[in-house]
């Protein structure tokens, strides 16, 4: 049993590494874009059942985000981030749950001892995964804040020379952005690597059984990080875009 807390590097692109977090994340991607494109394809009035339930998520999703920015204009314009940050996150939280994600893999030399490095690990058990996310997302506020107030507006946020108490609260705005990133990244990436752990670890000691109400637990905790990513997000987006 080897737990590693860096993703494994599977085989090189063009001298690029690809890491089995890296393949589990664009699976993913792949999968989301093609139920997307599939259940679009053919919208009908009278909706079939895997319509039914896509138009269920979506807009369970949609009414929460309303209920937190309070206005339906600015929903629209800031929910198709919000709900793939959301799917995004937990898909892959899930997907490092299924059968096989582990256990398959390919054995490797390592410091003289053989190991074996999994296939497909989840993408949110890598730190770079979550960080990119993050980065993403904080851009992401940056922007619409600007889109909302000007860019000389949002930027006095940071940078007030109007006083002393000013410029120095200003400086802990900008601190507190960077702060954010750290935050998202490594409270998504330590609950989702710890769970994994967990489940490594109990496995081993009791197979079949054992693993079982962790598992259900897992599942219930990839939907609770998911749904605390996409909503901070959006309260960071709502309070980015109003003024002091």
């Amino acid at each position: 049993m080897n737990i590693s807390l860096a993703a494994e590097k599977v085989f090189e692109l063009w001298g690029f590494p690809i890491t089995n977090s890296m393949i589990l994340s664009w699976i993913v991607t792949i999968l989301l874009i093609t139920v997307v494109a599939i259940s679009t394809r053919r919208l009908e009035t009278i909706p079939s059942a895997t319509q039914n339930f896509l138009e269920f998520v979506m807009e369970s999703l949609l009414n929460l985000c309303n209920n937190v920015i309070e206005n339906k204009e600015q929903t629209k314009r800031y929910f198709p981030l919000i709900a793939t940050i959301f799917l995004f996150v937990m898909l892959n939280n899930w997907m490092g749950l299924l059968p096989g994600i582990g256990p398959i893999g390919i054995y490797e030399v390592h410091h003289g001892e053989t190991v074996l490095v999994p296939l497909f690990r989840s993408g949110n058990a890598d730190l770079n995964t979550t960080l990119a996310v993050s980065i993403i997302t904080m851009i992401a506020v940056q922007v619409f804040a600007v889109s909302a107030m000007g860019f000389s507006k949002h930027i006095k946020k940071f940078f007030d020379f109007r006083g002393p108490i000013n410029f120095f609260v200003g400086i802990l705005e900008l601190i507190s952005e960077f702060a954010k990133i750290i935050s998202f990244s490594f409270r998504l990436f330590g609950n989702i690597f710890a769970g994994e752990v967990l489940l490594i670890v109990v496995a081993f000691l009791m197979p079949f059984v054992a693993p079982l109400p962790f598992l259900f637990l897992e599942l219930f905790v990839g939907f609770i990080q998911a749904l605390v990513f996409a909503m901070l997000a959006l309260v960071f987006i709502k309070g980015a875009t109003l003024a002091h």
